[in-house]
């Protein structure tokens, strides 16, 4: 396997959970909001960790980043949530080198995602690698694979249909409620949270189910205020949450609250309520369901729904995998000429100096030495030696880190650090 050095010792690695082993109460422990990020990424300047992204949405929470070994990534984690390192064991991944670089492409390219064809984890790794640069925790290498990542995402986006139409977790609850709701266009909704998944349900909303009776009410109303705006909807405050729970049929809530927001002593109506919770964690409490009038469902069950749109996503999936091997092949030339570069570099001055020493004996024994000559034709021979010497590297079958720890060898070269 090859190495990923950035100082000596330390490695590329992926570390985290997601919606495939551990289940929405599980994700909550881990869940990470803005402020815990920005500590978590603080507390590994700190520990002197060089490079890392932390993201964290609905469906999964990971940190891709340099460590020595990933109990370093794993400590900064639970460090920074509700989650133990017992917890993290029973569910998690841990992928190290090329098994991160691949696991990065599959979640940014939507093939990870709960939903086949879910793009939205691609803003929020674009998110995370900005907030990382301006603290100074985003490497060369690191802001390579996050762009490469990047092209193959828009890439599958545009040359296959693996996300014609949307599907996405926002999608889905659109989808359930037009397949559950008789005359959903006469019905009150409630839509409780606009941050990205409770804008994009909104549209979603508005596009499919043809009702001017949606509602939204969020913390902050001027955020309400923003979206409704778009679609001329009705925006009530804060304070009257429980009333317009109330007087609803469907309420959605997406929230970005640590703690259940909507319990059962909120609901005083006795009509039939379609509860939607698309939040990690929670923000429904499961005591609603002790309600006879009240159906709760979260968004791992919507997950698991399929139609024939997603089933035709997949035959979709080994075109996406031959674009990710594409754009993932240019990444390793790109990291291979970047990894040997210093031993060139070195061995290109180490030839200097044999040039030198060996000209400068020439001048002594010669008195009519062409030394322009002799600079010009040892010159070009030292271009030609090292430029054997990055084709032999950059085309080798065998591991680059062993040619370049034998060509240190052979010329005597100090030691460069690795990318």
């Amino acid at each position: 396997m090859e190495h990923y050095h950035m100082t000596r010792g330390t490695y590329f690695y992926a570390i985290g959970l997601s919606y495939k082993k551990a289940d929405a109460d599980v994700r909550g422990h881990f869940s990470l909001d803005e402020t815990s990020k920005e500590s978590l990424l603080n507390q590994a300047k700190t520990e002197g960790i060089e490079s890392l992204i932390v993201t964290s949405t609905c469906n999964r929470t990971e940190i891709y980043g340099f460590a020595e070994h990933p109990y370093q990534l794993i400590k900064l984690l639970c460090d920074n949530t509700k989650g133990t390192v017992e917890e993290f064991q029973e569910v998690a991944y841990i992928y190290k080198n090329k098994e991160a670089i691949a696991h990065m492409f599959r979640v940014g390219s939507g093939l990870d995602s709960q939903i086949l064809g879910d793009f939205e984890i691609i803003s929020q790794l674009k998110k995370s690698a900005r907030g990382s640069k301006k603290l100074g925790l985003l490497n060369a290498f690191t802001e390579r694979l996050i762009n490469a990542v990047i092209q193959a995402s828009k890439r599958i986006k545009t040359e296959t249909e693996i996300s014609s139409g949307a599907t996405s977790v926002s999608f889905a609850s659109v989808h359930y409620i037009l397949n559950t709701v008789k005359e959903v266009s006469t019905k009150n909704i409630l839509l409780f949270g606009t941050g990205k998944i409770g804008r994009n349900t909104c549209e979603n909303l508005v596009k499919h189910t043809k009702n001017d009776h949606i509602t939204l009410i969020n913390r902050t109303k001027t955020k309400a205020e923003e979206v409704a705006g778009k679609f001329n909807l009705l925006v009530k405050d804060y304070a009257n949450l429980q009333e317009e729970i109330n007087a609803s049929d469907i309420l959605i809530v997406a929230t970005g609250a640590l703690n259940p927001t909507v319990d059962k002593h909120c609901i005083q109506s006795k009509k039939p309520l379609l509860i939607l919770d698309l939040s990690i964690p929670r923000n429904v409490n499961q005591n609603v369901t002790e309600l006879e009038h009240v159906t709760l469902v979260h968004l791992d069950d919507l997950s698991q729904m399929t139609d024939d749109t997603l089933e035709r996503r997949k035959a979709f999936i080994p075109v996406a995998e031959q674009i990710i091997e594409e754009v993932k092949l240019d990444f390793n030339s790109w990291l291979a000429t970047r990894k040997f570069a210093p031993t060139i570099n070195a061995l290109k001055h180490k030839l200097l100096d044999f040039k030198n020493a060996e000209l400068e004996t020439q001048r002594k024994k010669h008195a009519d030495f062409n030394e322009a000559q002799a600079e010009l034709i040892s010159n070009n021979i030292i271009q030609k030696i090292t430029n054997h010497f990055a084709y032999h590297l950059k085309n080798d079958d065998m591991s680059t880190d062993d040619s370049i720890e034998l060509i240190k060898k052979v010329f005597q070269l100090e030691s460069p650090t690795h990318v």
